[in-house]
């Protein structure tokens, strides 16, 4: 999902460190959908992203939330890359 998100924000010009976005993931659990200047408090929060940068990374993460739930993005095979002899 964030690998996702990050490579949609680089094509549009914008990138994120993981920083930014667990800074940007707490942001919106602090301030919901019903905080007055949501997304000025998000981008104040994140700091160096504009209310503009802030929403369309959220629209990202809207559109991957989407396709994952859909089950359109393949999950990855962990069992089969595992090297502890565990199986996990």
């Amino acid at each position: 999902m964030a690998s996702s998100s990050m490579k949609s924000s680089r094509s549009s010009g914008s990138s994120w460190t993981a920083k930014e976005n667990k800074q940007f993931e707490e942001a919106l659990a602090y301030f919901d959908k019903d905080t007055p200047d949501r997304w000025q408090n998000v981008a104040r929060a994140v700091g160096g992203k504009s209310v503009e940068e802030v929403k369309r990374h959220y629209e990202i993460l809207v559109k991957d939330i989407i396709q994952i739930e859909s089950d359109q993005v393949p999950l990855p095979n962990y069992r089969s890359t595992a090297s502890n002899g565990r199986g996990w």
